[in-house]
């Protein structure tokens, strides 16, 4: 009988994912409800088997020499047994029935003596198309991968006589993933990746400045155009000329205005995770409890949403096979709830929102951002300059650090400048931004009409696992945030 609630699509991947993860090795789902039934045997509250199947490459070219070409392939199985809030874990790059019965006893260990209820396998899990189905990894020949990193190169050094030195880098993946659950779920979901990336040096009177640009997505590699390798060109090497020029950064507590876009990794990260449910679970987040109260100031609207066409964070489908979703977590300054994979969601009765995330089939799922957003306010970025009488414009950032329980974080600006009497005044560098990620919420006085989202070229990292993010921001302004300069 055919599934009609399930889109074609939906069927489709669920048959190639089949074929190429279960087919070899003479798997079927009846195999696999075998594997759920045996560790149900023991008293557990679900099960649930990961399959991937990904490829892998990664190209750099540094002063027109591929410096490095790399290849590699991921395929296995993890197996996990969930109890209350204990979680046994067993995976294996074997992809056999012997293989997962053997993990299959291994975690039903952490079951009490006496079976639980299983559903036999049947019920598909629905998925969307955010993304084509297309194969980065095999959409080119080598030699055009090659070609497109020389032309970026070519483009980069034309644009500037000051440009000294040029490194690309180009990389892709292509990963197949199916899941199977022991409440009868089994979902399967093709997943194309893309990134791109430049970082030049320039160079004047003995002194040296870099800037850096890329971009990519959830698609192939035709995504790079003349026109989309020139966009990164050019605004590496704007970055590093106007570093150049650049003066030390003042110091001291000053209205900060964040631009749009990448700015809002500082949203990702010091807000971000602290919105992640098993931080809220066990209490260690400063907004654990707090739902349904005002944590930040009034307009303030912040967003988690996997479901954005092609985007880099995005997915049809969750890590344990539940649809993502738009999940709002922050409303008008009013905390509304946080991002939940199926334990931590289960543990504080609350429903999953399609954020359960793994790096891979030898990580558990653990609750983790998609594409994390500030929604757009009334305030043209114009006018959010002008009405700084003095302080810091951070248009881009370069690197940073955060303190995930408690907020705190140190960031610097790749791109600065000082605002004097509502304009921008001149470019400064060595910029850092000092804060506290709940508190500075609380300080957000203007909010901008110019939401943008990141380039494409986010990773996240917790407990020793990276994954693809994206974020995204209106421009802002801070009422008394910390900046560390360089001047004295």
């Amino acid at each position: 009988m055919t599934d009609l609630s399930v889109p074609p699509v939906a069927s489709a991947i669920l048959a190639d994912a089949e074929h190429l993860l279960l087919a070899p090795a003479g798997l079927d789902q009846r195999a696999l409800s075998r594997v759920l039934a045996d560790i149900h045997t023991h008293d557990v509250d679900f099960a649930d088997l990961y399959f991937q199947h990904a490829r892998f490459e990664g190209w750099s070219l540094e002063e027109g020499i591929v410096k490095s070409g790399t290849f590699s392939i991921d395929r296995g199985v993890g197996v996990r047994a969930v109890a209350g809030d204990r979680q046994a874990y067993a995976y294996s790059d074997d992809i056999s029935e012997a293989a997962l019965t053997e993990a299959a006893h291994a975690v039903r260990a952490i079951g009490r003596q006496g079976p639980s209820a299983v559903a036999p396998l049947g019920r598909r899990g629905g998925a969307r198309a955010l993304y084509p189905q297309a194969d980065p990894v095999q959409s080119l020949p080598e030699e055009a991968k090659v070609a497109l990193l020389e032309r970026l190169e070519r483009i980069a050094r034309a644009r500037d006589p000051r440009v000294t030195h040029v490194m690309a880098s180009l990389a892709g993946e292509h990963e197949t993933i199916l899941i199977a659950r022991s409440d009868g779920l089994v979902a399967a979901d093709v997943r194309p990746l893309v990134r791109m990336s430049i970082t030049v040096i320039v160079e004047e009177n003995g002194r040296r400045e870099q800037g850096y640009a890329g971009g990519g997505g959830r698609f192939d590699y035709a995504y790079f155009t003349d026109e989309v390798l020139a966009r990164y060109a050019n605004e590496a090497v704007a970055q590093a000329v106007l570093n150049l020029a650049a003066r030390e950064a003042p110091a001291g507590t000053m209205t900060v205005v964040l631009g749009s876009g990448w700015p809002g990794i500082l949203l990702h990260e010091a807000i971000g995770h602290g919105l992640e449910g098993d931080f809220n679970r066990k209490g260690t987040s400063a907004f654990s409890g707090r739902v349904g109260t005002s944590v930040a100031a009034k307009g303030v609207t912040v967003v988690d949403d996997g479901t954005l066409e092609r985007r880099r964070g995005s997915l049809n489908l969750d890590d344990e096979g539940n649809a993502t979703q738009r999940t709002v977590l922050i409303e008008d300054g009013v905390l509304r709830g946080y991002m939940q994979d199926r334990m931590n969601a289960g543990l504080m009765g609350v429903a999953p929102t399609g954020n359960g995330r793994r790096e891979s089939f030898a990580h558990l799922p653990m609750p983790r951002m998609t594409n994390t957003l500030m929604l757009a306010g009334a305030h043209d970025p114009a006018e959010i300059i002008a009405s700084v009488k003095s302080g810091l414009y951070a248009a881009n950032f370069g690197g940073g650090q955060v303190d995930i329980t408690s907020g705190k974080f140190v960031f610097s600006a790749s791109e600065a400048w000082v605002i004097e009497d509502g304009r921008l005044a001149y470019p400064v560098k060595g910029a850092t931004l000092i804060g506290n990620g709940p508190d500075a919420l609380t300080r957000v006085a203007m909010v901008g009409n110019d939401l943008a989202l990141d380039a494409g070229v986010g990773t996240c990292g917790k407990d020793g696992q990276s994954v693809p993010v994206g974020v995204g921001q209106p421009t802002l302004r801070i009422d008394g945030l910390t900046v560390g300069g360089t001047s004295s």
